[in-house]
């Protein structure tokens, strides 16, 4: 914890090769745009995990941005993997984030990062955010990248419980599924603090 209880802002890995595609990938935004003046620009998935993480890949860029902005199908840039392997950095045009389970608050609480892109003010979903809007899917790599988040110490499987329950008002789906969802995911993170403590 940080002065006065509160919590100290994470690290963000921005030395990656993911995250200079990541960079790379907004400053052609920028240039394709030609934006003169800022624009807000919230990550969410598994790009966000990776900046906290460092060890999440993933090629798909989840971002929602604060204003009406036309994202071109084209906009790739390729990457060399520290593995050697090569990857392409691309936006998902498809991603809408009211598929996801999303607390309220989830726009003001993202942590600001600048990447060096003059027009592009990014904002990452904060981990415990970001472990919450897993939920909702909570396929392999969901499950994955909320245990990683838990194992960091970035989140906590209460704040999980707490932040999740009470975002379910505002979710636009089936509730039964989110529940047994939610349960699950609160135990996987419980059972990911138990074997911290242990070590």
């Amino acid at each position: 914890m940080g002065i006065e209880g509160m919590p100290t802002r994470p690290v963000f890995h921005t030395g990656t090769a993911l995250a200079k595609g990541l960079r790379e990938l907004f400053k052609q935004l920028e240039e394709r745009l030609s934006l003169s003046s800022p624009i807000h620009v919230y990550l969410a998935g598994g790009m966000a995990v990776h900046l906290y993480t460092a060890s999440r890949v993933t090629t798909d860029v989840d971002a929602e941005f604060g204003s009406r902005v036309f994202i071109p199908n084209d906009l790739i840039v390729d990457v060399a993997l520290e593995d050697g392997t090569r990857e392409s950095v691309y936006f998902d045009t498809n991603y809408n984030s009211s598929f996801s389970l999303m607390h309220e608050d989830y726009l003001d609480d993202a942590i600001p990062l600048d990447l060096g892109v003059e027009q592009i003010r990014l904002h990452v979903l904060s981990p415990l955010d970001l472990a919450v809007s897993k939920i909702a899917r909570f396929a392999d790599n969901d499950k994955e990248d909320i245990a990683e988040l838990v194992r960091l110490g970035l989140t906590t499987a209460d704040e999980i419980e707490q932040r999740a329950t009470s975002a379910l008002g505002g979710y636009v789906g089936g509730l039964a599924m989110l529940r047994l969802n939610l349960r699950d995911a609160v135990a996987l993170a419980r059972r990911i603090e138990a074997k911290n403590a242990a070590s």
